[in-house]
């Protein structure tokens, strides 16, 4: 009999302890504010289906409201991460519902927004450009006037034209466009950065997959499209007038802007572009390039000291 009187104690003890916490549980519950509050707001909700509901309750006790217990996303106590609890009365019951937190949305808002600028071989540096950090000297003055003012103009509308920026080594033409690709995504325009050499060779690469239309009809599409050190390339016949001419004679049609970078102004880059791998000259071709090029961009000057020997 010792074992049976044993478990039964036991039992006895173990039941007396479930209703102690059970009532301390309850008590605590109920006198929390935001449930006195929800429950006076619904005076239809009677005792027995608020016992009903007790689970209910205290699940809402102990989540986090919009992030008032949570530092960040990835620290967030609730059952379903990123989310809040919303107690709601439906024809005499008590329900409970989640919606975004405060966290969430400004985590999917930032990846929304970093999603709208792709790369193709940019520098992380160039990545983390801010028009905020650009530095106002009077030799760039009136290159980043312009970039200002396509700014200021996206506002409205997404203007046709980009700019054609050239100059020497360091004055900061690459991070003029990093920076503008930052700024456009509080517009909510997409932006594609690509380095010109790696993109030759990334197109060459491309034809043994076949995703070179796919990549094509990327780069013609983006909003703004932004193509670093041209002229630097290796120039090739096929991939001046097949790949390049195709993209800029797409978003000269659709009004798509286009940014450069260059060491060469453009007089000089046709002179770059009419001499291609195989030898000779071919100016008409090189020349019809250079049109497309002014058609989408204006040509802008940098000049001033060399960044990069800071």
């Amino acid at each position: 009999m010792k074992p049976v009187q044993s478990e039964l104690k036991k039992w006895m003890q173990k039941n007396k302890n479930f209703k102690e916490n059970y009532l301390r549980v309850r008590e605590e519950v109920l006198n929390d504010p935001e449930i006195r509050e929800f429950l006076s707001l619904n005076p239809q909700l009677n005792q027995a289906e608020v016992d009903k509901s007790l689970i209910k309750l205290y699940e809402y006790k102990t989540q986090s409201k919009q992030c008032d217990k949570c530092e960040s996303l990835g620290q967030c106590i609730n059952m379903l991460q990123g989310y809040s609890p919303i107690l709601r009365a439906d024809n005499g019951e008590i329900d409970i519902v989640y919606e975004k937190c405060h966290n969430r949305k400004t985590f999917e808002k930032e990846k929304e927004q970093q999603n709208l600028i792709q790369s193709l071989y940019m520098p992380k540096e160039i990545l983390r450009a801010s028009i905020d950090d650009i530095d106002h000297d009077s030799q760039r003055g009136e290159g980043i006037r312009q970039l200002l003012l396509f700014l200021d103009q996206t506002s409205f509308e997404l203007p046709a034209k980009g700019i054609y920026f050239h100059g020497p080594f360091g004055v900061g033409k690459t991070y003029l466009i990093g920076a503008l690709a930052n700024a456009l995504k509080d517009y909510h325009k997409s932006s594609m950065l690509i380095y010109m050499p790696e993109f030759v060779r990334e197109m060459k690469s491309s034809i043994k997959d076949d995703s070179i239309n796919e990549k094509i009809n990327y780069f013609k599409n983006t909003d703004v499209l932004m193509l670093d050190d041209i002229g630097a390339e290796t120039q090739s016949a096929w991939f001046r007038d097949e790949i390049l001419g195709s993209i800029l004679q797409y978003r000269m049609m659709e009004n798509l802007p286009v940014f450069f970078t260059s060491n060469y102004s453009l007089d000089q880059l046709e002179e770059q572009m009419a001499t291609t791998n195989r030898g000779g000259s071919e100016t008409v071709k090189a020349g019809r390039i250079i049109e497309r090029i002014k058609q989408v961009s204006s040509e802008v000057e940098l000049r001033g000291k060399n960044r990069r020997d800071q």
